[in-house]
């Protein structure tokens, strides 16, 4: 067997729960990692496996609740020996998020393996001074870091390059959270843009996935309420605790959420919208400003025409595709723009998302085995390959 694929991975999560952990796992098995999963985890007590991959539970966290999850880290952090016993010989230690960065070091020292970092968000709390203990404890925990994935360029302009890069810098890479699509997809999943509903108003715009910002939720509220003529909002995911509350309250006719979804109720659900709500004020100014989020993908894989807010990586990412419409302010702009739009207005968004490249929003077994490739750096098994968005963000 060729030695690449002998390669034993383990990798270290927030919550083992998360869907997007789960596809981290089946692109790092696709890859031809041997994986196990380590962390904490949410809800429902984790399965035994992840895509195969043998699971280690950490113990219950819980959302929001950052230092009962920094105690919990602590303690794993300081007791790494049985751990480490657990999961045996490890190749490579790959974890996701800071706190899952201070077990992984901990543990890479007793199984003598190098560490790779994935940052998917940047806390408001790492920011300004208020975060100077936090960045200074990452910032001593990436003297151990071989390799440093990100899901956004702008974290590394704007925050590591910034705030946590001196001397030392290692070698960082772009990995977007696309679509996973090992295999092919079915016509009957591609076509689903094909028989979306005819343009006009009511406009819908859907809003799926992590639900966490109370503003879009207001903003779109406000809209619905006001005009219910012009729009309706359909809200499907798994709210925050906070965004939870607000969905408790009355809310107005044209306003529907649907609660959680599976991956493959995606069709149907954007197949029932005309834009695909892409604005977050959660971390305003900071993390929402910087992310790629994973809606933008999902949405542009069903060709359902995006809503930014301008001056942000998305409209930055979705101005290079040359798709979407970008706002200034969506609480004084959205109303006026789609009273103002016309049917023909809107088949020419529409048609500029069903034909951008389906590579923009997805990820195949190819870009798994560069994703493998990447990794492999960080052990000195191979050159280093290019990233996932076709870019090494450092030398």
């Amino acid at each position: 067997m060729d030695k690449e694929k002998r390669v034993r991975l383990a990798y270290f999560v927030h919550n083992l729960n998360d869907p997007a952990v789960a596809k981290r796992v089946a692109m790092l098995r696709a890859a031809g990692l041997e994986t196990s999963v380590v962390g904490f985890w949410r809800g429902t007590r984790p399965q035994p496996a992840i895509q195969g991959a043998k699971t280690f539970p950490l113990g219950e966290s819980f959302d929001a609740k950052l230092g009962h999850r920094a105690l919990l880290s602590l303690r794993h952090a300081f007791s790494p020996g049985r751990l480490a016993d657990a999961i045996g010989h490890a190749d490579l230690l790959l974890a996701r998020n800071l706190e899952m960065l201070a077990i992984a070091v901990a543990v890479s020292r007793r199984v003598r393996a190098p560490v790779a970092y994935e940052v998917l968000d940047v806390h408001r709390l790492m920011i300004g001074a208020g975060g100077v203990v936090l960045r200074a404890i990452e910032r001593g925990l990436m003297r151990h870091v071989a390799l440093l994935l990100v899901s956004s360029p702008a974290f590394i302009t704007s925050y590591f390059e910034r705030f946590q890069f001196g001397r030392r810098k290692p070698r960082a890479a772009l990995i977007e959270n696309k679509v996973l699509e090992l295999e092919p997809a079915s016509p009957s999943v591609r076509s689903a843009s094909l028989h979306a509903i005819p343009p006009g108003p009511p406009w819908r715009i859907g809003w799926l996935g992590m639900l966490r910002c109370r503003k879009s939720l207001a903003i779109l509220s406000k809209l619905a309420a006001r005009r219910p003529d012009l729009a309706r909002i359909e809200i499907f995911g798994r709210p925050t605790k906070e965004v939870s509350e607000d969905l408790q309250w009355d809310l107005p006719d044209q306003v529907y959420f649907g609660g959680a979804y599976h991956r493959s109720d995606l069709a149907d659900l954007y197949g029932r919208m005309h834009f695909n709500w892409a604005i977050d004020y959660f971390e305003e100014g900071l993390n929402s400003r910087w992310l790629l989020p994973n809606r933008i993908y999902e949405g542009g894989y069903h060709d359902v025409v995006p809503l930014a807010l301008a001056g942000t990586e998305t409209a930055e990412w979705l101005g290079r595709l040359g798709l979407g419409v970008l706002l200034d302010d969506p609480e004084k702009e959205l109303e006026t723009f789609l009273e103002r739009l016309t049917p023909e207005t809107y088949s020419k968004l529409k048609q500029a998302s069903a034909a951008a490249p389906r590579n923009a929003f997805v990820v195949g077994k190819g870009e798994c085995d560069r994703l493998g490739a990447l990794l492999r750096t960080a052990m000195g098994q191979s050159e280093p390959e290019m990233a996932l968005s076709g870019q090494i963000a450092l030398p």
